[in-house]
């Protein structure tokens, strides 16, 4: 008997697969039955080797052996994922093995993925494409029914290819660089670098801001609308007209100009708009919103979340109001709302899936048994979809100027004229959109008419600075990245992709170049005295949005075969090569890239300063550190924090709250600090009355 070998991304996309294909027998590693074993890979398990993998001398950091630009790649199979790459490689060269299903997750990383395993095995076999927007059993077994040839992601998978190793040769080299010439490791990244930068210009934009007070006078009119002047920077100026106002009984209506307006629906969701909507309404960070809809992806209640597109192609249209239909029955919209498809189609801006959606088996399934964080994913992007075919939001915008004193006041009023998409919104997030601003309703009047006038008040206001960062507004920005620098047409700007910037945004605070500050729901990220100084000594070309952005669109190139990609990594290896030969240290950063220092080394007195890991002492022979992922307090339930490592050096303990026991039990305790001969950390507990 011959069998197809199906390899997915994942485990449990693998026994998703083996459900519906009919394996149904468990061994290790795969399933097997039916004519078909189902095995899967655990992420990327084959990598870029390291620089000391090409020569032994890379293992030391020198500016004399940059830049390292391998001439013939080399991969390694990461040492954790040994186990189930050694089972992949067995089943691709079972005799038996006739073909295999490349099943990885649909795009740029799921190719990459699966051929590196391909080629890393040593496999010739023929290999076929898994290409699904959806896990539900349908989409499954039509997936499998129309299997695309390889061929067809070739450039897929030599634009992934070169996406992995342009980050390789920036990160190695440029990190390399920057820590030689600083004294210190500093992470520099093609993607990360030139975020950094964006957070770190706007801080100094809103620190550079300087707030200008302005003055206005303000009318209150007869019927209790609100009339407002021009703006004064000088108070006296606003000061002699409200006097002369408060003279007047009347003012003469001038102009009244009513004008009707109509707000579209808007589009359904691609990631990084779900991102942005789930950070604003609900406070997640763009990597818990993308790890709750890949969830929701594998439980078959939501189509494939990393999607850039925000249309449906048109072999959708038929089936489309029946899933609207069957959203509004359970998230009970019940009054009839109108469906229009075709606002939605367009299968043009689909490139590799469509637009975000709630699956048919979301209809019946169990929602109340979703964690919190899902549920509320899963009714953000049912409400983006019912919103989305609904009809516009329509209203009336009137502008009332009258003339008061000699001077113009002004005042506007809105009015809803048919509420179209919003009802379905305010019905179905209206406790997330929070309280709607009273629009103001204003009179009926006639143009050079008397409006008498019931009161006049100076009000004082100032300008204000640009926004900080929160995770919506840096994903837009992101995004929109160098938008105004690219020529006309061309599709995609910005930095990063959508299946990547979450994890960019966590790197970044990882290695403690951005810090999430603010209350629960709205944090915004702001940039530490680390990134400000790494930013500081970034030359322009590695913290410009502009050169990664074009990157990203030469990317896409490759993976429509619109360019060569030996053009592209050419590229590459000559701007590293340039930066290595014309980088020189700036004059006076030393002082800013300085480690923080924290205390004195209780073992030799020599400071001790933070970096990413922990706290270490600068002597060169002396061995202490406390490590901030502490094994002792780790099996308190506790965390060393930079406040617990202050008292530890200054006083030698340091007192916790709530340590728990194996058992499960809190109690009070104080860990103490002393040193080994050769200076490592040991620690003891002085426990209050016992455990």
């Amino acid at each position: 008997m011959s069998y197809q070998l199906v390899v997915s991304e994942k485990p449990s996309v693998g026994a998703a697969y083996a459900k519906v294909l009919g394996a149904t027998n468990r061994q290790d590693g795969y399933w097997e039955g039916n004519g078909y074993l189902v095995s899967w890979c655990i992420g990327h398990l084959v990598e870029l080797a390291p620089p000391n993998v090409y020569d032994a001398k890379y293992v030391k950091w020198s500016i004399a052996d940059l830049p390292i630009l391998p001439e013939k790649w080399q991969y390694l199979v990461s040492a954790s994922t040994q186990k189930q790459f050694g089972i992949l490689q067995k089943l691709m060269h079972r005799p038996d093995v006739e073909s295999i299903v490349n099943s990885c997750d649909s795009g740029r990383e799921g190719e990459l993925i699966f051929r590196l395993v391909y080629q890393q095995a040593g496999c010739k076999k023929p290999f076929s494409r898994l290409w699904l927007s959806s896990m539900e059993e349908s989409a499954i077994r039509e997936g499998f029914a129309n299997l695309k040839p390889s061929t067809e992601y070739d450039a897929l998978y030599q634009a992934a290819l070169c996406r992995e190793r342009a980050d390789w040769m920036v990160g190695i080299n440029a990190s390399r660089l920057f820590s030689c010439l600083y004294g210190q490791p500093l992470a520099v990244g093609r993607v990360m670098t030139p975020v950094l930068a964006m957070t770190v210009v706007r801080e100094a934009a809103i620190a550079a801001f300087v707030p200008e007070k302005f003055y206005t006078v303000a009318l209150t009119l007869a019927d209790g609308s609100t009339a407002s002047s021009k703006r004064f920077t000088q108070k006296a100026d606003a000061e002699l007209l409200l006097s002369k106002c408060r003279k007047e009984e009347h003012v003469t209506v001038q102009k009244m100009e009513r004008k009707e307006k109509a707000e579209s629906p808007p589009q359904p969701y691609d990631l990084t708009a779900l991102q942005r909507d789930a950070n604003r309404l609900l406070g997640f960070t763009a990597q818990q919103t993308l790890d709750y809809a890949q969830s929701l992806y594998e439980k078959r209640l939501i189509t494939y979340p990393r999607t850039d597109s925000r249309f449906l192609t048109e072999d959708m249209a038929a089936s489309l109001p029946g899933l609207v239909m069957d959203m509004g029955r359970v998230f009970a919209v019940e009054e009839p709302f109108p469906i229009h498809v075709q606002q939605v189609i367009n299968g043009s801006k689909v490139t590799d899936h469509h637009a975000l959606l709630p699956t048919k088996s979301m209809a019946n399934a169990d929602l109340a048994a979703l964690p919190a964080g899902e549920r509320n994913v899963l009714r953000l992007i049912a409400a983006r979809l019912l919103c989305a075919v609904g009809e516009p939001y329509c209203y009336a915008e009137t502008t009332l100027t009258t003339i008061c004193a000699g001077e113009k006041f002004t005042a506007k009023g809105k009015v809803a004229l048919s509420e179209g998409w919003k009802t379905v919104e305010r019905k179905m997030l209206g406790e997330l959109l929070g309280k709607q601003k009273e629009q103001a309703v204003l009179p009926d009047v006639q143009e050079q008419s008397q409006c008498s006038v019931a009161g006049a008040e100076l009000k004082e206001g100032q300008t204000s600075p640009p926004k900080h960062f929160t995770e919506d507004l840096l994903l837009h920005a992101m995004e929109t990245a160098s938008a105004d620098s690219m020529p006309e047409g061309v599709e995609r700007q910005g930095i990063g992709t959508p299946a990547t910037r979450a994890a960019t945004i966590e790197k970044l605070v990882q290695k403690g170049f951005l810090e999430r500050k603010g209350n629960k729901k709205t944090k915004v990220l702001l940039p530490t005295d680390k990134g400000k100084a790494l930013i500081t000594v970034m030359p322009e070309e590695i913290q410009s949005a502009d050169m990664t952005a074009d990157w990203e669109a030469k990317l896409l190139q490759i993976e429509r075969s619109e360019m060569e990609p030996e053009t592209f990594m050419t590229e590459i290896k000559e701007m590293i090569s340039s930066l290595v030969t014309t980088t020189e240290a700036r004059k006076g950063a030393s002082a800013l890239m300085k480690n923080k220092i924290i205390g004195v080394c209780p073992n030799c007195g020599a400071n001790v300063v933070e970096r990413e890991k922990g706290w270490f002492c600068e002597s060169n022979p002396c061995r202490f550190v406390l490590w901030k992922d502490n094994a002792f307090f780790k099996r308190l339930g506790k965390r060393l924090d930079s406040h617990a490592a202050d008292k530890l050096l200054r006083d030698g303990r340091v007192r916790l709250k709530d340590c728990k026991s194996a058992k499960g039990k809190t109690y009070n305790a104080t860990v103490l600090l002393s040193c080994e001969a050769d200076g490592r950390s040991k620690f003891s507990l002085e426990f209050e009355g016992g455990c």
